[in-house]
């Protein structure tokens, strides 16, 4: 029954996703030549969550209530502000801030879940390099527009 509640929980990240859409405004934005085209995202983000999901999942089912999974609340709650910071708000510098604390939780999970769970630490690598390519992909779009944040401190 917990793993139904840990993927409710990632369900209510992933429809932050679906409120904050990229849209014209994303569009109109100039990208690195390496920006993943737009079916990657809803794909990677699917495989990803499960993993976010069982990761959680298995380090309370180990009875392991403590730093593990701090950080994963605090993972679930950057990863849920991370649209509405970047599509919604339109702040890319906020939205790059909210992935470096997103980037850090999840170390922060992996490193306190090794000793608990390792399977559950091996479930969050591919996330953490994601989200090391999403904040790098959030940081260049931003350096490349600096004409709409301008715009947005004016």
């Amino acid at each position: 029954m917990t793993l139904v509640v840990f993927l409710v929980l990632v369900f209510i990240a992933a429809s932050s996703g679906a409120v904050f859409k990229p849209g014209t405004w994303y569009e109109g934005l100039r990208k690195p030549a390496w920006t993943p085209p737009g079916w990657v995202f809803p794909l990677v983000w699917t495989i990803l969550y499960v993993l976010i999901a069982t990761a959680g999942w298995l380090v309370w089912e180990a009875n392991s209530h403590g730093i593990a999974l701090y950080f994963w609340a605090a993972q679930w709650v950057f990863n849920t502000a991370w649209s509405w910071l970047f599509f919604g708000l339109k702040r890319m510098d906020w939205g790059f801030a909210d992935i470096c604390f997103l980037w850090l939780s999840a170390c922060g999970f992996i490193l306190a879940a090794w000793n608990l769970v390792p399977l559950a630490s091996w479930l969050f690598l591919p996330y953490l390099v994601w989200i090391s390519i999403a904040g790098v992909l959030n940081l260049t779009v931003w350096r490349l527009n600096p004409e709409w944040q301008a715009s947005q401190r004016a």
